[in-house]
């Protein structure tokens, strides 16, 4: 698996360069860490990944000195049975005895570890997490759609167009997708811009839940189209609720979720995954379109095939393209930004700033000692 192939470098917003081949070979640039600050961590387990990010604070942000990212599928099953299976909460343990290696060898002090939907909805969620805490040492916090929603405004907020007026703000999950109105962001003495949120919205509808209801190995445009109607219906809602009175033509998409880089990937047609070139990149409406027609003509095999999805999206990737296609249709905005980054970021952001590391005061926010417990 390739665990750090999707690892996050910090809040800087990236400037989207094309992708270019390489010429000649390339020394990696290495600088010294600074191990006077603290180090913070954070935990998001969610339906399908599970991922770490260990930083420390700079002087407007944070710099990434660990990270862990691997598809777990932990929320596999749920929709058909109501239970985390036991080989799903295998693979999760034991993605979380690796996440808390990293935390203890990195000797983070402040860390906030949160679970998302397949925890909220299991009826075993509950004795789940008791076996996390006892097998692995961690107490996880789950966290509710609310929160999810701030976090990742949280995290995405320095993507934002400063000329724009608003932006639809998405996250396509596995389990569920959060749909966030944003305004113009707004500086708070120092560090990353704090997002104003206009309205937001928890979808029931994500990668998962949708490919297990219709399928992800063999589906044509029939099934294509149905798949966009079943989230339309929810996406609409929040449009009629939140987008009467967006003027489109000072709007734009902003994209976190595996589905919105693997596009991005496909768009630029990376040779492997590289988060340099796909986060902050732009992508128009007409450029978007091009992707996802492509993708719906393929089959499994070449999906499998294309080095920015592989086997572990294959079966994912066009219930994902459903959903951000109804998105699309209910705010038909000229330009997308795509972020790969979100939650971590914004549980690191909202950490930093409680405790005053860019001059703001300290307040009181979650997060806490990360507790490691003997196993």
């Amino acid at each position: 698996m390739r665990d750090e192939a999707r690892a996050s470098s910090g809040l800087d917003p990236a400037r989207g360069a094309p992708w270019r081949r390489p010429r000649g070979r390339r020394w990696p640039r290495f600088t010294a860490e600074r191990t006077d600050r603290p180090a913070y961590a954070a935990l998001d387990l969610g339906t399908n990944n599970c991922r770490l990010l260990v930083a420390r604070p700079t002087r407007d942000g944070f710099r990434v000195i660990d990270a862990f990212s691997r598809i777990i599928r932990l929320g596999e099953g749920v929709l058909a049975s109501g239970r985390l299976s036991e080989p799903a909460i295998a693979r999760a343990l034991e993605a979380l005895a690796i996440c808390r290696d990293k935390m203890r060898n990195r000797n983070v002090t402040r860390a906030r570890l949160i679970a998302t939907e397949a925890c909220r909805a299991a009826e075993n969620g509950p004795a789940f997490l008791a076996r996390v805490t006892g097998e692995v040492g961690l107490e996880l916090e789950v966290i509710d759609r609310a929160t999810e929603a701030e976090l990742a405004a949280s995290g995405c907020t320095p993507l934002l167009d400063p000329a724009a007026e608003d932006a639809i703000l998405f996250d396509i999950g596995g389990g569920s997708s959060e749909l966030v109105r944003l305004g113009r962001s707004r500086w708070n003495g120092g560090g990353p811009p704090v997002p104003e949120i206009r309205g937001w919205a928890s979808l029931p509808v994500g990668v998962v839940t949708l490919a297990e209801r219709h399928g992800g190995i063999e589906i044509d445009r029939a099934l294509y189209e149905t798949m966009v109607t079943e989230a339309a219906r929810h996406v609409d809602a929040f449009a009629a609720a939140h987008g009467g009175d967006l003027r489109l033509e000072a709007t734009h998409l902003l994209g976190t979720s595996g589905t919105v880089t693997t596009i991005a990937g496909v768009h630029l047609g990376l040779p492997r995954y590289e988060r340099r070139y796909v986060d902050g990149c732009w992508m128009t409406d007409a450029e978007i379109s091009r992707v996802l027609d492509r993708l719906v003509v393929m089959d499994y095999d070449a999906r499998v095939a294309n080095p920015c999805i592989g086997s572990e999206r294959a079966d994912l990737v066009l219930a994902g393209c459903a959903i951000l296609e109804a998105i699309r249709r209910a705010f038909p905005c000229r330009r997308l930004r795509v972020a790969d980054r979100g939650l971590r970021e914004g549980i690191l952001v909202q950490l930093m700033r409680a405790d005053g590391v860019w001059g703001s005061e300290p307040v009181s926010e979650g997060g806490k000692q990360p507790r490691f417990t003997s196993t």
